[in-house]
């Protein structure tokens, strides 16, 4: 948050735009906020379903890898039309859609019985969520001034922390369903449920709070400013006057405020945080999908000691990107707050595979390291709009998020392949640890350019 902070506009004093930016955070944030939280367990609770579906169907490391990574290449073919619906249609409309048919289409995965069903439900998945989260970025632009708005996509962006948190409390029991285990040297055997496995029920459980949520967001989400009758006239004004007084003066390296969709797609930063975020999305979604199964496999524990291991990870997540973001807005920076947690992560992220023999380290420094893999979202999102604006930035947004969304899918597959080729989950590391590093290496880069286009 700027040294302006919501705060500071509290009680009498109180101007007109500080009331307005109090109330969109207070009325927008937490609808958005719910609704990519079970857009991010839909997407990635196979990760832990691993955990009783290999059992059941008899699907290996390779097969897991490919069916979490596939869902991105369904993801990125409507990630620029879905920004771009969003920037010139309605956001309102546009996301009620998505979470019905992905709500849906998660449902379905529990019918699955073969690789190719699986990999086929995975892709629809990804092709149903698609344009949610550069939809939401963009929703938020047309409300937050740029001083709120590293800390209103942190607020975002923490949702995924915090629904892998929930996730892994509520599904573990459901996951139980159907399995026997040995829990204090005594097996336990939970009977099926309507002949289902646990697995398939924890897909229809999540499945149908976004149904619901899609409806809510129909009714209850405002498109833009002028639209706000919960806004006083004067308040309604003061917004939207801040927000054009931003456009008006967007001058940064040398781009045309106007600049067309497809120079926006070809100018060298986009396509530097584009690939930059393709690198440092490999690494983390390939973490994330072998997390448990590296748990389960090292110290062979049961579901219940997985679920337990692995939540300080997304607990320091968490914090990581509260920090990152508060301290970005307070200092206006965003550079140096998006490169140092992504070297940070990477640097951890090896000496991971050193203390592998020892339980309670490995869970610290998977948290160390994931702290810095997640944390340079909020900062780096705010990054486009320092030098587009409009459709092209909407267009942008959408383009880096759906090339990164490759990297969801090459992360995961690239350890799922090496694991099953290897043995071993070490040489997988060493790449996600180098494609982080390369990740950060774009950043500063680009932090170069920027410097000197301005200058000139």
């Amino acid at each position: 948050m700027s040294a302006t902070s919501l705060e500071s506009g509290r009680g009498a004093a109180s101007t007109p735009l500080d009331r307005a930016r109090r109330k969109a955070y207070a009325r927008l944030i937490p609808l958005v906020f719910v609704c990519y939280a079970i857009a991010y367990i839909d997407r990635a609770n196979v990760a832990f379903a691993k955990l009783t579906m290999s059992k059941d169907l008899g699907f290996d490391d390779a097969i897991f890898g490919t069916g979490f990574g596939i869902f991105f290449l369904g993801y990125v073919l409507l990630e620029v039309p879905g920004a771009l619906l969003v920037e010139r249609w309605s956001a309102r409309k546009w996301m009620s859609r998505i979470m019905i048919s992905w709500g849906i289409v998660a449902a379905c995965t529990a019918l699955v019985k073969t690789p190719h069903q699986f990999y086929f439900m995975r892709f629809l998945l990804g092709l149903s969520e698609a344009g949610f989260f550069p939809g939401a970025i963009v929703y938020l632009t047309h409300w937050f001034p740029a001083r709120d708005r590293a800390r209103a996509l942190a607020l975002l962006v923490i949702a995924a922390p915090i629904a892998q948190m929930v996730s892994v409390r509520v599904s573990v029991p459901i996951l139980r369903i159907d399995t026997t285990e040995i829990i204090d040297h005594v097996s336990v055997t939970t009977p099926p449920v309507f002949g289902m496995h646990g697995w398939q029920i924890m897909y229809v459980v999540w499945a149908i709070p976004a149904v619901i949520l899609g409806l809510v967001v129909l009714f209850k989400l405002t498109d833009r400013p002028a639209q706000a009758r919960w806004l006083a006239d004067d308040e309604r004004d003061a917004l939207e006057a801040e927000l054009a007084r931003e456009r008006s003066s967007l001058s940064t390296l040398g781009v045309a405020q106007h600049m067309s969709l497809g120079k926006a797609l070809l100018n060298p930063a986009v396509l530097l945080l584009a690939l930059a975020n393709f690198l440092i999305t490999s690494a983390h979604y390939g973490i994330e999908a072998f997390q448990p199964t590296i748990f389960k496999s090292w110290f062979d524990l049961n579901i219940s000691k997985v679920a337990w291991a692995t939540l300080p990870s997304f607990g320091a997540i968490l914090v990581g990107m509260l920090v990152v973001s508060w301290s970005s807005d307070r200092r206006g920076e965003r550079w140096f707050h998006t490169f140092m947690p992504i070297f940070w992560g990477a640097a951890v992220l090896l000496l991971t595979m050193l203390g592998r023999a020892n339980y309670a380290l490995t869970i610290v420094l998977f948290a160390v390291a994931l702290l810095g893999l997640r944390s340079y979202v909020a900062p780096f999102y705010a990054l486009p709009k320092l030098f587009l604006d409009g459709t092209a930035a909407a267009g942008a947004i959408g383009f880096i998020n759906a090339i990164a969304n490759l990297g969801g899918f090459a992360g995961p597959w690239a350890l799922g392949r090496i694991s099953k080729a290897t043995g071993s989950f070490v040489l997988g590391f060493v790449y996600l640890s180098a494609t982080a590093a390369a990740a950060g290496v774009c950043i500063v880069v680009l932090r170069v350019y920027y410097n000197r286009r301005r200058a000139a």
